[in-house]
């Protein structure tokens, strides 16, 4: 038979046990195509209902399921799981406000689930306290007609000229050649949908907490954002948005989503990395000795941002790179403190190998 766990919705503040109906929201096992699904259904409990597992005041809403590997699975398949997942989360925010879980993520007990919040206790209060009375709405705009928008495109001086030049070449025009007018037009394209993101970014942003850009899904998507505000300001938000739909009427369509729990700033991923890449990050940010504390961790980054922040140094190439990079290991060592320590106390850790097999599951948010 296949092997039951839990899977984890997300984390809620509260230490009471809990149910939520899974009414209205898609099966698992009606999604999912099972060897013998009437095996698994018959296994499940608590089929019908989603429930708390708590640890101290968090508690994680899970639901008996099979375990599988959502890495490996068709996309049709994986957004109709998606949208069961938040389904049941958008459920929830009606009584909670709700830190989701990365989509896809697995324990096998519920001392494992138990585990991994007491793992993640110190980042998950954070994340509370950051993203209280805070929700998302992520905004979409595309082209209303995305051929006349090519053909004003097509209109350039540079296009123009080239298409010229082409036509007064002698052999006519080659398949290279078309090519060459294919991709300046791109490189305008692009251009000219970017101007018109960054002017909605820069009115949009004005009165937010946080913004993030998400990658555009086709050719007539000029823009797709997620965008993090606070609670009274949601009416505020969405008349900055009806003025910026008013100032492009004629070109563009704006579609808003929301509000949503703070998944684009938030979502707690369970990840089991490598000791090497602990000691990648103690490396990237010069630090040498075995037992580091948080502050320690801190000082670190504020001297390695000094002399890689691409703000600071403009000219030096791949700055970017090394930024990110410093970035990446200062989130790794903070998290791998933060499941080591889970006292207010700044103690310091252990980085050697030996403590790293205890410690080796990591919460952290994903981005």
């Amino acid at each position: 038979m296949e092997k039951i766990g839990k899977y984890i919705y997300g984390v809620i503040s509260t230490d009471t046990e809990e149910f939520f109906s899974l009414g209205g929201i898609a099966a698992f096992e009606n999604i999912y195509p099972f060897t013998n699904p009437t095996d698994v259904v018959n296994s499940i409990k608590t089929s019908n209902r989603a429930y708390t597992i708590a640890f101290q005041d968090i508690a994680a809403v899970v639901k008996d399921s099979l375990i599988v590997d959502y890495s490996h699975m068709p996309k049709e398949m994986l957004a109709r799981l998606l949208v069961s997942h938040q389904q049941l989360i958008e459920k929830i925010m009606t009584k909670h406000s709700i830190i989701p879980m990365r989509l896809g993520t697995f324990a096998g007990s519920d001392e494992e689930v138990r585990q991994i919040l007491a793992k993640g206790y110190r980042t998950i209060k954070d994340i509370f306290e950051r993203a209280k009375n805070s929700l998302e709405i992520d905004v979409v705009a595309t082209l209303n007609d995305f051929k006349s928008f090519l053909r004003e495109v097509s209109e350039e001086e540079e296009i123009r000229q080239l298409k010229q030049s082409l036509l007064n070449k002698k052999g006519g025009v080659t398949i290279d050649d078309q090519m060459k007018v294919g991709v300046l037009v791109k490189k305008h394209l692009d251009k000219k949908k970017e101007m018109l993101a960054g002017r909605i970014r820069a009115v949009l942003s004005e009165i937010v907490q946080n913004f993030k850009v998400h990658d555009l899904m086709d050719d007539k998507m000029v823009f797709n954002g997620a965008f993090l505000i606070g609670q009274n300001g949601q009416e505020e938000f969405e008349q900055q948005v009806e003025q910026v739909n008013d100032e492009f009427e004629d070109k563009l369509n704006f579609r808003c989503v929301g509000p949503l729990p703070p998944y684009s700033f938030y979502t707690l991923e369970v990840k089991k990395p490598q000791f090497e890449e602990l000691d990648w990050a103690k490396k990237k940010l010069g630090l040498e000795n075995d037992i580091i504390t948080a502050d320690e961790i801190k000082k670190a980054h504020r001297r390695s941002a000094l002399t890689c922040h691409p703000d600071k140094n403009p000219d030096t190439p791949n700055i970017e790179q090394k930024f990110d990079e410093m970035t990446r290991a200062y989130k790794i060592l903070l998290d791998y403190y933060r499941a080591f320590n889970q006292h207010d106390s700044d103690e310091g850790c252990y980085l050697n190998e030996e403590a790293f097999e205890k410690n080796a599951v990591l919460i952290t948010t994903m981005g």
